[in-house]
């Protein structure tokens, strides 16, 4: 389940056996999480999580990136195959991972 509040997105999860509702808030640097019992509960802590003082001041400036650049890791055989991939179907490799990330997205 998806929880958006005052621009924050939040991904809420729940395992069999737990009695609390467990939620991070995907669109910050800072890693945040928060619970509750049931529906109303975590929405009220995901507003209090993102209402402490530390993340409307630290976090909330950084959350998104406005260049868009996005930095990945990958191995040389991995990188090798796609720019591969690209050059079969004319793009760039960084065109080419954009496609496949708005397929999927």
């Amino acid at each position: 389940m998806i929880l958006n509040h005052n621009g924050f997105t939040a991904e809420v999860g729940y395992e069999d056996g737990d009695r609390l509702m467990h939620g991070s808030v995907i669109n910050t640097r800072a890693v945040l999480h928060f619970e509750g019992g049931n529906i109303e509960e975590l929405r009220q802590a995901f507003a209090d999580t993102i209402a402490l003082p530390e993340v409307v001041q630290g976090t909330r400036r950084g959350t998104e990136n406005p260049s868009g650049a996005l930095s990945l890791r990958i191995t040389p055989q991995l990188r090798r195959r796609v720019a591969q991939k690209a050059a079969r179907v004319g793009e760039s490799i960084n065109q080419f991972i954009v496609g496949c990330l708005e397929e999927v997205a």
